[in-house]
């Protein structure tokens, strides 16, 4: 979903009357399957459903779910497991798609056109963009992260406020990587993966988020981050015999001594490690 001057005629969303703002953004492949996302998902829930459940009238939405509902539908069910009264909007650029997801619609769970302008009249708690920046410049990230942090809501009191969950995985989510990001900015980045399909963490890099992705080069701090991450692994296997999960475990632990790593072993058995974000940040 990406501005441009001069787009194709066969991508661009036209504006359907004059009093009707054009969303912000271009029409992206829309590939979707069901279950792609259980792991971002999943951490969602474990990570953030706190502040959904504490919520009065918790919104989340689904930023370009695709040419198939199916993630926002799998997003309100997996919510629901940790803030019962959640509800899900999912938003796509392309009207059509937005027809086709109509028959879906149920309590909770709604669909609406727009793009990174986030049409819902209430600030969400939680916008999850997956797999949305991957066709665009490095260089538009920044602008469109400021915007989309900008509609969630506010941090007040105990609240942190609104997240933003914004990644990238593979066609059917063995492998995922996301930045995590709240009013504020970003926070965290987190590596997720079926540790069966793991030959090494660096397998990851090719599931790097738009901002990231082309600083996996020497010099960056994502390179030094995966080229360690690799070292640990190697040298944790001797712990291969115990199976993928415990010898990913050691790795993590391993990696703690070096770099700020947030989450813990409840997490790490899920085949995930998160990172805070600027010890990843690209250079200027």
């Amino acid at each position: 979903m990406r501005q441009r001057e001069r787009a194709e005629p066969h991508t661009l969303v036209r504006m359907p009357s004059r009093a009707t703002p054009r969303p912000v953004g271009t029409v992206t492949r829309g590939t979707t399957n069901p279950n792609r996302l259980r792991r971002m998902d999943r951490w969602i829930a474990a990570t953030h459903g706190a502040e959904l459940r504490r919520a009065a009238d918790p919104v989340a939405v689904d930023l370009g779910y695709g040419a198939a509902p199916w993630t926002a539908v799998e997003l309100l069910h997996r919510l629901r497991t940790v803030a019962p009264h959640a509800r899900v909007v999912g938003v796509e650029i392309d009207p059509a798609r937005v027809a086709a997801a109509e028959p879906y619609a149920r309590a909770g769970l709604a669909f609406r056109h727009g793009g990174f302008e986030v049409p819902v009249r209430r600030p969400p708690l939680l916008i999850r963009a997956a797999n949305v920046l991957r066709q665009y410049d490095e260089d538009e990230v920044a602008a469109v992260w400021q915007r989309l942090c900008a509609r969630l809501a506010p941090a007040s009191g105990h609240s942190r406020g609104g997240l933003l969950v914004e990644g990238t995985c593979d066609e059917i989510g063995r492998r995922h990587v996301w930045v995590a990001l709240g009013p504020e900015g970003p926070r965290t980045v987190t590596f997720a993966t079926r540790l069966g399909s793991l030959d090494r963490p660096s397998d990851l890099a090719e599931r790097l988020p738009k901002a990231l992705i082309h600083r996996n080069v020497p010099g960056e701090p994502v390179h030094a981050f995966l080229r360690d991450f690799d070292r640990a692994w190697a040298a944790a296997a001797p712990y291969a015999s115990y199976g993928a999960r415990q010898r990913w475990m050691r790795t993590v632990r391993d990696l703690t001594a070096d770099w700020p790593v947030t989450d813990g072993p409840v997490r790490w058995r899920q085949g995930e490690v998160t990172v805070r974000w600027e010890a990843l940040a690209p250079r200027a």
